[in-house]
């Protein structure tokens, strides 16, 4: 298999969801002490949630508790509970262009800005014929690595 022309840094977030983002906050931020740092809402992607984060500094993790607006429209952000995992990539581009030549089947929409203003990309939790690699279940986002990031990295490498 060829050089891979990128790394993944480590775990940038995970998104949980239920009907009720209230019974996360009670969970996340209430009993476990994690900190919520912001919300977000669209309309589009049929989620509201609260942004909670634990650790510090450049390489904190993000726990994104997610509720739908409307629980019979799609995407549903509470089906499966563990919506998705975010992982810090150090060049997303080369990423997603190395994957997809090795058959990863990404989400509609490429590349573009996340809630968290970085710039993302999906990993589909399933192959199809085209594309037969996917997240064997799971939903995974790339994320692009900031400057501080990934010089956290190089030092703790």
């Amino acid at each position: 298999m060829a050089a891979r022309p990128f790394r993944i840094l480590g775990l940038q977030q995970i998104a949980v969801g239920a009907l009720d983002k209230g019974a996360l906050r009670r969970l996340w931020i209430d009993t476990l002490g994690l900190e919520r740092v912001g919300e977000f809402r669209s309309e589009r992607e049929n989620v509201d949630e609260d942004i909670a984060v634990v650790g510090d500094g450049p390489l904190r993790v993000e726990v994104d508790l997610m509720q739908p607006i409307d629980a019979a429209k799609s995407p549903r952000v509470h089906e499966p509970a563990l919506n998705h995992v975010g992982l810090w990539v150090d060049d997303l581009a080369a990423a997603v262009a190395w994957l997809g030549e090795r058959g990863v089947r990404f989400t509609p929409g490429g590349i573009r800005k996340g809630a968290a203003g970085y710039d993302v990309c999906f990993i589909h939790p399933k192959g199809n014929a085209d594309a037969p690699i996917g997240g064997e279940g799971v939903l995974i986002e790339l994320v692009q690595a900031p400057p501080e990031v990934q010089a956290a990295f190089r030092r703790a490498t």
